[in-house]
């Protein structure tokens, strides 16, 4: 298994159990900034103005569709916060975190 969460993409997981609480612990460290808030794992992120913040979610929207996991988006003027969970598994799954992975890898790309 590759250990790098950028390089893996998300499978489906009809029938599969969540991840556990220790599970979920374990790959937290692994998406520095993100957090687990009610079920999902987030993260805000800040732009210096409208037009980044749309460049951003744009961005998002293609790597959510190429992993087909859409995360759920809360966006403003030079924020987006971004939260994901395993609607499939009622819970949090390695998905959320490839995808987490992904979503931080767009913007140590551009830096």
């Amino acid at each position: 298994m590759d250990d790098d969460l950028t390089r893996r993409h998300c499978q489906p997981l009809e029938g599969h159990a969540a991840m556990t609480a220790d599970e979920v612990a374990a790959h937290l460290p692994r998406v520095p900034g993100w957090r687990l808030a009610d079920g999902a794992i987030e993260k805000r992120f800040d732009f210096p103005d409208f037009h980044r913040t749309m460049g951003f979610v744009n961005a998002l929207a293609w790597v959510a569709n190429q992993e087909d996991h859409h995360p759920e988006l809360a966006v403003g003027y030079g924020r987006c916060t971004v939260r994901f969970n395993t609607h499939s598994v009622q819970g949090l799954s390695i998905n959320d975190f490839i995808c987490a992975a992904k979503v931080d890898a767009l913007l140590s790309r551009d830096a």
